[in-house]
């Protein structure tokens, strides 16, 4: 059996990370970068990154090929393009870039620190209107709510 932990450390050994302000260097440069954002619907709907497109990890297996409801041809045709994988905190990320990967992306990349580390960087996040979210507002609502029940009986 693995943890959670475990099995992001593993993914690690494989899926390179790259900081907020990479991506942001990289973006301002004009890179041909595809972010991905791989949060659940709700999460993606009230803020995410400009430009980037969504596909929650449930779906992403079908999103990143011909052929299925959740296609998603911009994504099923980046296998050759840069593609940052983000999430809230640089998990869920990990764990999709993974998957990626052994469906034949060559160049995946998770965002390290997700977008909790984007808007600590203080980069702009948008909801679903276009509408630019409120830095504070966008701490309160990336910030972790784990429960005490949460924690376990070790805790």
């Amino acid at each position: 059996m693995k943890t959670f932990n475990q099995l992001i450390e593993e993914g690690l050994q494989t899926v390179d990370e790259l900081f907020p302000w990479d991506l942001d260097e990289d973006l301002q440069a004009g890179k041909d970068t595809l972010i991905l954002d791989v949060r659940e619907p709700d999460e993606y709907n009230a803020m995410h990154i400009r430009g980037s497109i969504f596909a929650p990890r449930g779906v992403l297996e079908s999103a990143a090929e011909w052929g299925y409801d959740d296609t998603i041809p911009e994504l099923v045709q980046a296998r050759d393009r840069v593609v940052v994988v983000v999430c809230r905190s640089g998990n869920r990320s990990v764990l999709a870039g993974r998957t990626l990967q052994l469906m034949g992306y060559q160049n995946v990349r998770s965002l390290k620190t997700g977008l909790r580390g984007w808007n600590d960087y203080e980069l702009p996040l948008i909801d679903k209107d276009g509408n630019e979210v409120d830095i504070d507002e966008a701490e309160e609502f990336l910030s972790s709510k784990v429960s005490a029940e949460q924690m376990g009986p070790d805790a």
